[in-house]
């Protein structure tokens, strides 16, 4: 494995933020190396593996990243890494490259949703357009990922009874209906919604079930 070259402490950066990261797995140290020079001169933290095993190693970054992978590696095929890179690390988007591709492998790759695949020789340029892309794409989902910790956070600093409000509430039970449920009078009812919205940052009803919908709230 090549260590990462330009990936500076960012202290304070959220993940979104961080200095994204490239990784490349071929078995070919030409095409390593070659990849590596060019990705890191347009800006991008690289590390290389020479196998799929020797990449699975490396635990996960909490930063904008994609993977460059070549198809034919000698342990697991890229395609089934891509199987495994799927369910453990969402915020990984792939690139596919490759020296003998098909038209079925691609669609297949694609299908599992890579951003790209590539027949070596290709341009270097589609390449690091195809980067951009995935590193935009992993962005996307760091951030969606921070906004939902950040919502679980503040959903569990309410206390049991805001959280049956609320849950109540989201469902569409007005203030009177929701103190009948839960033997409790309207007054006390709308005292709790005020908490609820104030803790979970909201303004408005909208906004309350659009947040607990992605919670799981009352669906």
């Amino acid at each position: 494995m090549t260590p990462a070259r330009g990936a500076g402490s960012q202290t304070g950066a959220t993940p979104e933020h961080a200095m994204p990261m490239v990784f490349v797995v071929d078995d070919d140290i030409s095409v390593r190396e070659s990849l590596e020079a060019m990705i890191g001169f347009a800006g991008f933290a690289v590390e290389t593996f020479a196998s799929a095993h020797e990449f699975l190693a490396r635990p996960p970054v909490d930063t904008p990243n994609c993977l460059v992978l070549d198809v034919g590696l000698p342990d697991i095929s890229g395609l089934d890494l891509q199987g495994l890179v799927a369910g453990e690390r969402r915020d990984m988007p792939i690139i596919f490259i490759t020296g003998h591709g098909d038209i079925p492998m691609s669609v297949r790759a694609m299908k599992a949703g890579a951003v790209e695949f590539l027949t070596k020789p290709f341009d270097d340029e589609v390449l690091l357009e195809a980067i951009r892309h995935a590193i935009e794409r992993s962005r996307a989902t760091l951030s969606e990922g921070s906004e939902l910790r950040a919502i679980q956070t503040r959903y569990a600093s309410l206390s049991q009874r805001e959280r049956e409000v609320m849950a109540l509430v989201v469902s569409g039970l007005l203030n009177k209906q929701v103190g009948g449920e839960l033997g409790i009078s309207e007054i006390t009812v709308k005292a709790h919604r005020g908490q609820v919205m104030r803790k979970m940052g909201v303004r408005s009803l909208a906004e309350l079930v659009t947040i607990a919908a992605r919670l799981g709230i009352g669906s």
